[in-house]
């Protein structure tokens, strides 16, 4: 069950008797924790059998690796001028996989910094190469 809170939250009494874990989604402030609370069971949903079209659609996503996921495009292979690298289109599925991700490692790097320090960091603890 989700309790949601609205504008300065639940009392502090209900929180000491019935809640046993508090879940944040960001740093900002939603008027009330609906939005919140759908954000959250949507996240969970996806992993309940049936609720994706495939079983496996979860696996290769952003955060699976802790990467955020490369772009995607669909048809047609040219749109309003720009167009589907090319390397998408060969049907190499080593190359592909290259591609995909270096472009993860890239917007990873562009837009959340924070993962790829924290993927080092698990890395280092384990040996490995992060990947």
């Amino acid at each position: 069950m989700l309790l949601c809170g609205h504008y300065e939250g639940v009392d502090e009494r209900v929180l000491q008797l019935c809640i046993d874990r508090e879940i944040s989604i960001g740093d900002y402030v939603l008027s009330g924790g609906e939005l919140a609370a759908m954000v959250v069971a949507d996240a969970a949903a996806r992993f309940v059998d049936g609720v994706l079209g495939s079983a496996a659609s979860h696996e290769d996503e952003s955060f699976s690796d802790g990467l955020l996921e490369y772009p995607q495009y669909t048809r047609p292979p040219e749109f309003k001028g720009l167009k589907v690298p090319e390397v998408l289109l060969n049907g190499n599925h080593k190359e592909i996989a290259r591609f995909r991700r270096e472009c993860s490692e890239r917007i990873t790097a562009e837009r959340r910094a924070d993962l790829l320090d924290a993927k080092r960091d698990t890395s280092a603890e384990d040996g490995g190469d992060g990947r």
